[in-house]
């Protein structure tokens, strides 16, 4: 079979994107299949929320800052009409969600992926897909043949990949009939995202930056099917109805139905074949978390791919991926599926609905459960499994720590290495691990994952116990030069 690439990413849209720049960026080949002709048209981005865990991540690739300034922010987020979560709270450089469309993301994830060398074919539609012990080899419909050794399907929900290796992906819908429109406003709206529930149904609105707004909404009880018409009179009375003014909405430059499935594909990985974003899991746009995990599971993957690919480390490295990232996106479901039971699905019953009315402001106030809504919609919050006995810290997300040297650390994780922070000096830095010194008293040794998660911890740390740390992860031996 002849090999075009390493790994073949099929979906150019950001976790495609995000896969084959991390991919390039270590020296793997890599050549993404792209079905569409051209980049989506601005006009019908889907996603426009950033979380703050998504934004350390492409900190960690030096495009968050570019991204911040294009868009606007929101320290606080509403739900229900009744829930603040006060985002501002969180530890970390990003404490809001950036308001942005999709289409800024995929401009600066594609800009990278090529400069770091990734080759990107448009017009490329997977019809066949065959797994070979060496390799796998995919057809395209006009482009001909390409064969690599992996094949990671980033190609949506109705992914072709995730379809022709035979993958199940069950689920169901949970919401019909909700309008989506991009119009122009007379009246700027105060909050960076106007929303609101009431007995009349569910809207919202989100500025794109450039004078359009997404235009959201869902009448009480309306489960007309996509193919049913929607009028810019029925969105605007919708609005007057929820939000007590349209805002002057004016000029839609387009209007439609969709309906929203909650799915999940049973398994992450089958042989040399993997899925990420929306060919592994899908749920309700509400709380904004699609595009978020699917950029977290490029994160996750990228590193683990290339480790592979390159030799550097065997393949029981990839059942990882699924084993991280599987929860993750089951949770997401969870967490979409619940604010969409509570706000689109509006309550039909007054009393049913003033009894929600009433709880809320007192979830509200409990800080316990608010706080953890905010570290799991912003994505702070993911852990991953460690073995027993691990350190308390160990699958957690690592804060961006100073660095000695003015740096910090989602600085340092820059070049795609593991990145052991210790008082001392007890290994070489490989072009796998980098070693430095932390700005200040650290009392616990830490070795960080290129995804920014913490791979191994100690308060104390043996030699021998760094030894098999770093073997485990990055192959290098310790010395016996650490100090505590």
């Amino acid at each position: 079979m002849t090999r075009n690439a390493d790994v073949l990413v099929v979906g150019a849209g950001p976790t495609g994107l995000l896969l084959a720049g991390d991919l390039a960026a270590a020296g793997v080949r890599v050549t993404l299949l792209e079905r569409r002709e051209r980049a989506a048209d601005p006009g019908m981005t889907r996603a426009f929320a950033v979380h703050a865990r998504t934004l350390e991540v492409l900190d960690a690739r030096g495009l968050a800052d570019e991204l911040v300034a294009r868009g606007r922010t929101a320290p606080v987020v509403g739900l229900f009409g009744r829930i603040e979560l006060r985002l501002h709270r969180l530890r970390t450089r990003f404490p809001f969600v950036l308001i942005t469309p999709q289409y800024h993301v995929e401009e600066l994830l594609e800009r990278r992926a090529l400069a770091a060398g990734a080759r990107i074919v448009r017009g490329a539609e997977v019809v066949a897909l065959r797994q070979r012990a060496d390799g796998v080899a995919v057809d395209t419909a006009a482009k001909g043949t390409f064969g690599a050794s992996y094949v990671v399907g980033c190609d949506g929900v109705r992914s072709a990949v995730r379809r022709l290796t035979g993958i199940g992906f069950p689920g169901r819908s949970v919401v019909r009939s909700v309008m989506l429109a991009d119009v122009r406003l007379k009246a700027v709206p105060a909050d960076a995202v106007t929303t609101n529930s009431n007995k009349y149904g569910f809207a919202s609105l989100v500025p794109f930056g450039d004078g359009w707004y997404r235009a959201i909404g869902r009448i009480a009880g309306d489960d007309r099917p996509d193919d049913a018409p929607a009028t810019p009179e029925e969105l605007s009375g919708l609005l007057r109805r929820v939000l007590g003014t349209d805002f002057g909405m004016h000029d839609p430059r387009w209007i439609s139905r969709f309906h929203s499935d909650e799915r999940q594909a049973v398994r992450y990985r089958d042989g040399r074949v993997l899925l990420a974003g929306d060919a592994a899991h899908v749920h309700s746009p509400a709380g904004g978390m699609g595009m978020n995990t699917g950029l977290q599971d490029a994160a996750n993957l990228g590193w683990k791919l290339a480790a592979v690919a390159q030799g550097r480390a065997g393949e029981p490295l990839l059942d990882s991926y699924e084993g991280e990232r599987h929860p993750v996106g089951k949770q997401a479901l969870r967490v979409s599926g619940a604010i969409t039971r509570g706000v689109l699905n509006t309550p039909r019953s007054g009393l049913v609905r003033q009894l929600r009315d009433a709880a809320l402001p007192l979830l509200s106030l409990a800080n316990s459960l608010t706080g953890v809504g905010e570290r799991l919609l912003s994505g702070i919050g993911i852990a991953y499994p460690s073995p027993p006995g691990s350190h308390r810290l160990t699958g957690r997300r690592a804060p961006d720590l100073r660095i000695a040297g003015g740096q910090r650390l989602y600085e340092v994780l820059r070049d795609g290495r593991f990145v052991l922070i210790t008082a001392g000096h007890p290994v070489p830095e490989t072009d796998w691990l980098r070693v430095v010194a932390p700005d200040g008293p650290l009392r616990t040794t830490l070795l960080i994952r290129p995804d920014g998660h913490i791979a191994w911890a100690a308060d104390t740390p043996h030699p021998e116990q760094l030894h098999t740390a770093l073997e485990r992860w990055t192959r290098t031996r310790a010395g016996s030069r650490i100090r505590s």
